[in-house]
């Protein structure tokens, strides 16, 4: 049986990549084709109709579809999560230069005020509202964009104008002036920033540390059909993001063929090996603020995450869910997890991380040795902040 797997090209289609070519899906017994897709309405579309059978997904589209959001509706269901982090904000450098004149520091809320200042003093003199690019209305993209802006009490929905466009369509449209500013994931916002059509403000990492990205998707209906098949696919894939972490400055040598990205190989590597300018200053980001593929239990599927990216649906305005929990366990198969991979790693004991925010490295209880997990704070305004 051939399994055809759809993606968006992106920094974090790695494990995809190292599984195919290190041959960790042939070890698994698996026939994999992997398909390219440029839109991810495109790639979901794809998967409802049955012309892919699984596809790395925006975690919160996942949800959507599976309320009828935006799409027709289907049940879908995840049991692996692709990693953490990987996006970042990026304006234009019309939009940077007003941002150097107005902020009183280089902090993301210093940044937020001053972005509050731009938009005001546009307003006042008539100018369109700034334009700024998402890949996804249901997207972390989109979450941690509107996040930063509202520290500083700006309205997403009101004081921008959000447009939604291809990821590998940002930098282009950034270059010609369609757009003033975008949040992407890797590898487009190293392109814009050392070609010189950009300037990254901010890594989503300082937003939401160690935040969730995209999820293996699945229809329910398909892992109820091709059980074994499914259970051999998280396998792969869990030992590919190891790999990937372990051996990353090889592994990332292989997106940048035509087949994967396309980009040069200095620019993918830019985020991992601190080339990539970023805030005011220009200092390069940390490179732990970019992609963990499997590091910090990035690839068990927390309903806690489900229940957190609800909740930002809801505060956008997006839907409208009672029974978060109940619907976090339907569409986060923490079981399937389990089950396919007792044997190759420590599991929770338990399906959801705690509400609590931590600045440091920490632990669960699990099975057989406790579970290490790393910094989970969210972005705060000045008002949230804890004093001292």
């Amino acid at each position: 049986m051939k399994i055809r797997i759809g993606y968006m090209p992106l920094t974090d289609s790695l494990p995809l990549a190292v599984a195919q070519e290190a041959g960790y899906f042939s070890a698994e017994g698996l026939d994999v084709e992997l398909q390219p897709e440029w839109s991810w309405a495109s790639l979901r579309d794809r998967l409802l109709v049955g012309q892919l059978d699984a596809a790395p997904m925006l975690a919160p589209m996942l949800m959507a579809t599976t309320l009828g959001l935006g799409s027709i509706k289907k049940p879908l269901a995840t049991a692996f999560s692709m990693g953490l982090n990987g996006n970042g904000i990026t304006v234009s450098p019309m939009l940077f230069q007003g941002l150097c004149a107005l902020s009183e520091g280089p902090t993301p809320n210093d940044m937020a005020n001053a972005m509050n200042k731009l938009v005001a003093a546009r307003a006042s003199s008539g100018e369109s509202p700034l334009t700024l690019a998402v890949v996804f209305p249901f997207s972390c993209h989109a979450y941690q964009l509107r996040h930063w802006l509202s520290v500083a009490g700006l309205d997403p929905d009101h004081d921008v104008k959000l447009v939604v466009l291809p990821p590998s369509q940002m930098v282009d449209h950034l270059r010609m002036g369609h757009i003033d500013g975008f949040c992407v994931g890797e590898p487009w916002n190293s392109l814009a920033a050392l070609t010189g059509a950009g300037h990254c403000l901010l890594s989503g990492y300082q937003i939401w540390e160690n935040a969730p990205e995209k999820v293996l998707a699945v229809s329910r209906d398909w892992v109820a059909r091709h059980p074994d098949e499914h259970r051999a696919l998280l396998r792969a894939l869990y030992k590919a993001a190891c790999h990937a972490d372990e051996n990353l400055v090889d592994s990332l040598s292989l997106l940048a063929h035509p087949a994967w990205l396309d980009v040069p190989e200095e620019i993918i590597r830019a985020p991992f090996s601190q080339r990539l300018p970023g805030g005011l200053t220009g200092q390069p980001f940390p490179a732990h603020h970019f992609h963990v593929f499997a590091g910090f239990h990035a690839n068990f599927p927390w309903r806690s995450d489900a229940r957190f990216l609800l909740e930002e649906m809801q505060r956008w305005r997006q839907c409208s869910l009672e029974e978060k929990q109940t619907f976090a366990a339907q569409c986060y198969r923490t079981d399937l997890f389990r089950d396919a991979l007792a044997d190759l790693t420590s599991l929770p004991l338990m399906d959801s991380k705690p509400d609590e925010r931590h600045a440091g490295h920490w632990q669960l209880p699990g099975e057989p040795k406790p579970v290490q997990l790393g910094p989970d704070r969210l972005l705060r305004t000045i008002e949230e902040q804890p004093e001292g």
